[in-house]
Parts: C-alpha cells; sequence; structure tokens
C-alpha cells in the first residue's frame, strides 16, 4: 500500500507575500504573452538563450553554481551551454502560435495554447540549464514561469533568472513571464505546485513526489542507473572512450552518467585495458571497500558527501591516493542486486563494470537485474555493431531511452548527431513513476485544442472487424 502524500508545511509570513506577489505578476504577464504572435515569441526564445547561454556569461554562470554548491566541475558543465542551443533549435523549428499541425485526411486541425502558469523544480546540478531550458519552451508556447530553485544553489538561479528578465525587458515583454522565488525552501516548493496551472519537477525523487501529489499536473523525473552493454562485437576503444566522456561530465553529477557496464568475456581483458587508458583507476581489495563505505551507509543508502566530486577527492574520502592522471574510478562488480551497492547509481565520478559469459541473453538478464536494483525507466545504451542485439534490447529494456555508440549523459538528452529531443527533463514513464516516457520538450508545455471536420465515413465491416470471431447469425 503506497504511503500518503506529505501535507504541504506551513509557509513563514514573508514567504506567503512574496509567493502571492509572484503569482500576481506572473497571472499579469501571462495576459500579455499569450497575445504575442509566433515571430515575437520566436525573438524572444533567442534573446533569453543568447542573454544565458553565450561563453561568457555561461563561464561565469558555471563559476558561480560550482562555488557556491560545491558540487560539479567546471570544464565538462561548459558543454551545457550546447544544450540550450540544441532546445532553442528545437523550439524554434516548431510552431506554438495557431495552427501546430493538419491531417486532412483525418479533416484534423491543431491549435497550440499555453498551458498557464508553470512552477518549476530547479535542481542544485543544474542551476543555470534548467531554468534556460525551461524557459526556452514555456516562452515559445506562451507560458509563464516561476522557478524554485535549489536553497544550495539559489543565487546561481536567481541571476540566471536576473540575467532572462533583462533580456525580455529590453525586447518590450514583461520581465515578470519569468521569476524566482528568493527564499527557496520545501514548503515553498510545495505551495508553488499547488498553486501553478503546471508543475516541472527535475531534481532528487521526494521532490518529484511531491510534484505528483501537490494537486497539479505534473511532469517527473524517475531516477537513473545507466547501464550499457558492450557485446564482442563493440569497437572496445569507442566505448571506453565514450564511457568516460559519459561518466565524468559534471563529475558525474547526471542521472545519465554511466553507472554499469556490462561486458562479453571475450573483450573483458581489452575493455578493462581500454578504460585505464582513458584514465579510469581501477579500485580492488581494500580500496573497493573503503568505497563503498563512504559512498552507502548500512542500509545502502547513498551519502551526499561523495556525490559529484573529483576522482582523487573520492579517492581521498575513502583513504587512498590516485594518480594525477586519473579521470574516473571503477570497480569489478561482485553481483546484482540489493546486496550489491556498486550496482545502484553513483552519481559520482565511479563506476562498475560487470562480466558476463556467453550468449547476449545473459547481459539482458545482467541488464534486468541492474534496474531491479534502481533506475527503471530511465536510460541505458549498447555498444554493438549486431542490430539484433540492439533490437533485442530494445524489447526487453524497462528504460524510456537508448542509445546505440554514444556517450549516454551527452546523448539520450538529445544531441545535435541523434534525433532525440533536446531536454534537461527526461519522462520515465510508469517504471519511474512519471507521465511521460519521453524527454519533456515543447509538446509538453502545450495545451492542444483540436478541431474536427466531417469526412467520409471510416466504418469497416463487421467481418473486418470481428476477423474469424464474427458470426453472422449472432447479429440476426
Amino acid at each position: 500500500m503506497a504511503a500518503a502524500p506529505s501535507q504541504p508545511k506551513p509557509l513563514r509570513p514573508e514567504q506567503e507575500v512574496e509567493l502571492a506577489e509572484l503569482i500576481a505578476k506572473a497571472r499579469a504577464a501571462q495576459q500579455i504573452i499569450e497575445t504575442y504572435d509566433q515571430a515575437r515569441v520566436d525573438r524572444l526564445c533567442q534573446a533569453i538563450a543568447w542573454a544565458v547561454a553565450n561563453k561568457t556569461t555561461f563561464t561565469r554562470l558555471v563559476a558561480e553554481g560550482i562555488e557556491e554548491s560545491g558540487l560539479g566541475d567546471p570544464v565538462s558543465r561548459m558543454g551545457k551551454r550546447m544544450k540550450i542551443r540544441g532546445v532553442l533549435r528545437d523550439a524554434l523549428r516548431q510552431p506554438s502560435v495557431g495552427i501546430i499541425e493538419e491531417d486532412e485526411a483525418k479533416g484534423l486541425v491543431k491549435y497550440g495554447k499555453p498551458v498557464g502558469l508553470i512552477g518549476c523544480i530547479v535542481p542544485t546540478t543544474n542551476p543555470d540549464l534548467t531554468p534556460a531550458g525551461n524557459a526556452i519552451y514555456a516562452i515559445k508556447a506562451r507560458d509563464v514561469v516561476i522557478f524554485s530553485p535549489h536553497p544550495r544553489s539559489k543565487k546561481t538561479t536567481f541571476e540566471t533568472v536576473r540575467l532572462m528578465r533583462e533580456a525580455l525587458e529590453a525586447e518590450g515583454a514583461p520581465a515578470d513571464i519569468l521569476q524566482c522565488i528568493t527564499q527557496p525552501s520545501v514548503a515553498m516548493s510545495q505551495a508553488l505546485m499547488a498553486a501553478s496551472d503546471l508543475v516541472i519537477a527535475t531534481g532528487g525523487q521526494p521532490m518529484v513526489r511531491a510534484a505528483y501529489s501537490s494537486g497539479t499536473p505534473a511532469y517527473g523525473v524517475g531516477a537513473g542507473n545507466s547501464t550499457m552493454i558492450i557485446d564482442e562485437t563493440a569497437d572496445v576503444d569507442i566505448a571506453a572512450r565514450n564511457s568516460r566522456i559519459s561518466k565524468t561530465s559534471d563529475f558525474g553529477s547526471g542521472c545519465s552518467a554511466d553507472g554499469n557496464l556490462i561486458i562479453h568475456e571475450s573483450i573483458w581483458d581489452q575493455m578493462i585495458e581500454s578504460l585505464q587508458s582513458e584514465g579510469g583507476y581501477l579500485a580492488e581489495g581494500d580500496e573497493r571497500n573503503a568505497l563503498e563505505r563512504v559512498m552507502w551507509d548500512d542500509e545502502a543508502h547513498r551519502l551526499p558527501d561523495t556525490v559529484a566530486i573529483a576522482p582523487a577527492k573520492l579517492a581521498a574520502a575513502a583513504g587512498f591516493e590516485v594518480p594525477e592522471s586519473t579521470t574516473f574510478i571503477f570497480v569489478k562488480g561482485d553481483g546484482i542486486g540489493d546486496d550489491h551497492p556498486f550496482s545502484r547509481e553513483k552519481l559520482t565520478t565511479l563506476l562498475t563494470v560487470h562480466r558476463y559469459e556467453g550468449e547476449f541473453e545473459n547481459a539482458l538478464d545482467a541488464m534486468r537485474a541492474v534496474y531491479e536494483v534502481g533506475g527503471k525507466g530511465h536510460s541505458c545504451g549498447i555498444y554493438t555493431h549486431d542490430d539484433d542485439h540492439i533490437h533485442r534490447l530494445g524489447l526487453a529494456a524497462p528504460v524510456s531511452r537508448i542509445m546505440v555508440r554514444q556517450p549516454q549523459s551527452k546523448a539520450n538528452a538529445g544531441a545535435f548527431n541523434n534525433g532525440m529531443p533536446m531536454t534537461s527533463s527526461m519522462g520515465c514513464g510508469t517504471w519511474g513513476g512519471n507521465v511521460t516516457s519521453e524527454n519533456v520538450h515543447l509538446k509538453h508545455y502545450l495545451n492542444t485544442t483540436w478541431v474536427a471536420r466531417p469526412i467520409p465515413e471510416d466504418k469497416p465491416s463487421d467481418e473486418e472487424l470481428f476477423g474469424d470471431f464474427y458470426d453472422a447469425a449472432l447479429e440476426q
């Protein structure tokens, strides 16, 4: 039996005043933006995106965010400004005002309409990317947004929103299309979600669950535990390089970062060597045991102090040293299941390698076991040149997205060399307790009105519909 949702905590008087003012301003701005035509909202999308994603500004935001939160890597986090460009690309290529789709054969015309006020929950690991990406899609849909920042990175989120507000004002649009809570707390987030027309929640599972119990329609994300199968046909060097890229991106802070590699026995030794050539440090024996102690408590709950830190700091926390050239740490799996914490999500610069023997079905069994531990619904991937293996993984994997021969954390939220919609929020379907299994993008920020005109009758005969089950005598 599911636990009853927790009741929202009361706000302090000053928080009540702030939230009421934010909502009133948002509703006033909504009445204005919903009158804008397509060209107007497209230009506003470009303006706010450039205000944040230009190299000079984003470099400053990255530095401020990492200094404020103590999480992440300043070098790889800079790549997230390309994600803002990708979101803008996708937004500009789609209509959102007036007629957005027509199907003449079915006599259908669809009109895009705003959803209204969006409450956006911002994670501490993306205090700049998440507001920018959400703002682009929201403005494209003629919505307004109130952002609820994570307390650990609230200054960075507030600055990101301030820059976008300035860009709106420079274009003669209301700055209050985008606003940010200045006194963030769990209670404020809960109150915002209850007062919004739509919630987009990117963050930890407690916050996502709160979004779904807020009484407001919500898009949330599930937990990750990204797992990659590397079969006997794989290019080992490419697989190792992409694993390093995915694992080290922003110090493994994202749910998409590679967590488990399931490697065929025939290339096991070669893959271990290739991972080491990519800067991977193999921790064994006492070092492995020490890592487990600093990453999980006795009940296998992830400890926060080792989340999203450099491999040298992770090793130091465990009481050993790694070479300066180390880019990540990896351990050999000794099993998969609740009693094997290294098969869980790591959210740091450590991954686990698992060996499988024999047929590909054994790799699928290992993959299934991993997702029984955690991460069901999110993402997995495969390095193979066997299309049948790709197809079988597609049939078997309880996830919403599978990346083929790509660095997971750089690809599954959309990339310039795949067709996934660009986003910073990834639905995980009912596997992950989410309402959608898609990358959350423009369509999710829109209401849609369907207009249906009459068409020639499309009514198959009973014989066509029921096939061999049809018995004409029963219709007499």
